[in-house]
């Protein structure tokens, strides 16, 4: 009787071969999505630098000082939106900002400017004829407190925020004798201006005497005021205020702008 032996048959290396080729193609894939990130990012920084060129020689047109100008192009890919012309955002941080201010007005330490949806051709980039145009514009200006209490001129006058709201504590003499009074402020804008203005001051231990009501209120009526900001870049007018740990924040926008040219 014959036996028979099965040996299974040997593996084909063309499958491993295989494998290992996909491998290298994945590694390759890899490779070139890296470079294609850094130079993508490497074109960002060198718009990022062209367009902060620009604005600085902008403002030094507009007789406005301030840093050099921080800038920073978003959405990504990058070069994607060089070829269409359209840029998700551009924002611009200035620091230091100082320009003209009518009466009494303050420095602005910092403005945060985000401009949105920006058409800039790829042809007007190149050649630098044309407008780069952002749809919507939003700019925030921080404005410290001890800049505030300068205009206010009251020796011991000290502002903070408090649940939102711009608070203020202060020595006082009332008929004789000192106290601490307090208060909140109301925050507006009035053409271009804000307005500081404080009511129903409070003191603990004021005196029980005839005047002394309209001691606090003559003292808030003082360091109540009009305060004018220095002249905003980018036509930006000036919508709101709040009361900011860091300072009071004033909110300003502007509507089709162009950058290149304001």
């Amino acid at each position: 009787m014959t036996t028979y032996t099965y040996e299974p048959a040997p593996a084909r290396p063309r499958r491993r071969w295989g494998r290992r080729l996909l491998i290298v193609f994945i590694v390759l894939l890899v490779v070139l999505g890296g470079l294609l990130v850094v130079a993508d990012r490497v074109a960002a920084s060198v718009a990022e630098r062209a367009i902060s060129d620009e604005i600085a020689k902008e403002l030094v047109a507009q007789d406005v000082k301030s840093s050099p100008p921080d800038v920073g192009v978003g959405g990504f890919p990058f070069l994607t939106q060089v070829l269409s012309g359209k840029y998700e955002s551009i924002t611009i941080g200035l620091r230091d900002l100082e320009g003209n201010i009518e009466g009494e007005g303050v420095r602005v330490p910092r403005l945060d400017v985000d401009a949105r949806d920006v058409s800039a051709p790829l042809e007007t980039i190149r050649n630098g004829q044309g407008d780069v145009v952002a749809q919507t514009v939003n700019g925030t200006a921080t404005i410290a407190y001890a800049s505030v209490v300068a205009l206010m001129d009251q020796p011991g006058l000290r502002l903070s925020e408090r649940d939102g709201q711009l608070r203020v504590t202060a020595p006082l003499d009332v008929v004789g004798q000192r106290v601490t009074v307090s208060g909140t402020a109301e925050l507006s804008v009035t053409n271009g201006r804000v307005q500081i203005r404080f009511r129903d001051l409070t003191a603990d231990g004021l005196p029980q005497l005839p005047g002394a009501d309209a001691v606090l209120n003559q003292y808030a009526q003082q360091i109540s005021i009009s305060m004018a900001l220095p002249e905003l870049p980018f036509k930006l007018d000036v919508k709101g205020v709040e009361a900011r740990p860091d300072g009071l924040a004033v909110d300003a926008q502007a509507l089709n702008v162009a950058l290149n040219q304001w």
